[in-house]
């Protein structure tokens, strides 16, 4: 029995899905320690967009280190903050004309959620957030409270309150929840806050995805989130941007909205803000809302992760110019169109997704996991997400190679095809 086996604790996941020891990663690939490589199609799911040990992130923060670089510095100034903000400010914020703050919680996305609810509580001086079917925003208790999925709420010990949550509006590549429907819900809730009789009052903040990648990658649709945007606007409610997994060039745009003309009143970044895969999280928050905190309302031990902030400058020099993102855009058509064929031969199934995000639905929990497992067994690491574990998410990192792309796509593939005709004979 290994050590991990006798000491760690059972909450343990992933591991499960892929039971070896990886020893080294480099870019899209992980080998184990008996020298077997895997195609990464997962990514720390979204952590690493760009790549496992990124040699130019690696190469700074060697430098930084052997400089004696300051490595832990709570919300104190250092130069590695200071680059990292002012590049971030000329980048990504002055070209979108953002005049965002930025607020550094440390040290995961779930602390980022977990401020900016209260942020809006406390701006509104309202308690109602309203959060949207199949979402996911973490797992600390307000970011679980705006969680929809019950497995995960049902961890929780006590009443999960202060969230309602209403149909999630998904683009015409889903089935489950229509633009149809979604735009309906927002119908309803105009008319409700509008009614001082109805018993319902606006929100705080309506906290929502674009692209819902652990609820089984639903992308919004653009009327619908327009409609929505519009609608927290009316009634004085914050409009809270989860960009968590899906930002940060992931859909061929540094943000996710990019191209749904929306003005978020917060968005809330992790993951691969960090660059190298060290943890970071951060909040973007106009000003007129962000001077409703005091000095230090809201602290985190891990908001100074200069490392973080090295990598994470590096990472930026990306979005300097569109390279990256038109390489993004081209290979995320690439794996649309040679997912294609396989949907059409299996009726079962569905593909949804963006840039370089997407869903390939089952319709089935049970066929999603040999799907996976065969993939495994064939040297390409995805996982499953979704009501019942029914989607498999493929997030590569944004910088992989064709070659390993063109061979992880045709390994899903053939896994897919032996599934399926399993299930046929």
């Amino acid at each position: 029995m290994s050590i991990f086996e006798q000491r760690e604790s059972a909450i343990r996941a992933y591991c499960r899905v892929y039971p070896v020891v990886f020893d080294k990663a480099k870019n899209a690939r992980q080998t184990d320690e008996n020298g077997r490589e895997y195609i990464d199609f997962f990514a720390g799911a979204g952590v690493l967009n760009f790549g496992h040990n990124n040699a130019l992130m690696t190469q700074a923060v060697v430098d930084y280190i052997q400089s004696d670089g300051v490595l832990h510095s709570l919300d104190m100034h250092t130069t590695a903050k200071r680059q990292f903000m002012e590049h971030f400010t000329e980048t990504i914020l002055k070209p979108r004309h953002m005049p965002h703050k930025m607020q550094f919680m440390g040290p995961t996305g779930t602390n980022a959620v977990e401020a900016a609810m209260k942020l809006a509580r406390r701006a509104t001086g309202r308690q109602e957030i309203v959060a949207f079917s199949h979402g996911f925003h973490g797992m600390t208790l307000g970011a679980l409270s705006a969680t929809a999925n019950q497995y995960f709420r049902g961890a929780a010990g006590i009443p999960l309150n202060y969230v309602s949550h209403v149909p999630f509006g998904c683009d015409a590549q889903q089935t489950e929840v229509s633009p149809e429907v979604g735009m309906e819900s927002l119908t309803q809730l105009r008319t409700m806050y509008a009614d001082s009789s109805s018993g319902v009052t606006p929100p705080a903040a309506f906290l929502v995805e674009t692209i819902q990648a652990e609820g089984g990658v639903k992308v919004a649709d653009k009327d619908w989130i327009a409609a929505l945007s519009q609608l927290a606007k009316d009634v004085g409610a914050l409009l809270i941007i989860d960009d968590i997994q899906v930002g940060v060039g992931r859909t061929g745009s540094f943000f996710s909205f990019d191209d749904l003309d929306i003005d978020p009143d917060i968005v809330c970044l992790a993951k691969g803000i960090g660059g190298l895969g060290t943890p970071m999280a951060m909040n973007l928050v106009k000003p007129e809302f962000d001077q409703h905190w005091l000095p230090g309302e809201h602290t985190g031990t891990f908001r100074g992760q200069d490392i973080s902030f090295v990598a994470g400058d590096v990472a930026l020099n990306y979005f300097d110019n569109d390279n990256l993102m038109q390489t993004v855009k081209q290979l995320g058509e690439q794996m649309r169109q040679t997912l294609q064929p396989v949907i059409e031969r299996h009726a079962a199934l569905n593909l949804s997704g963006k840039g370089m995000i997407f869903g390939m639905d089952t319709g089935h929990g049970d066929r999603a996991k040999q799907i996976v497992q065969q993939c495994f067994d064939a040297g390409l690491l995805v996982s499953a997400c979704g009501t019942g574990g029914r989607v498999i998410k493929l997030i590569p990192p944004l910088t992989i190679p064709a070659a390993d792309l063109t061979a992880g796509l045709a390994i899903l593939i053939d896994a897919t095809d032996n599934v399926m005709m399993q299930e046929a004979a």
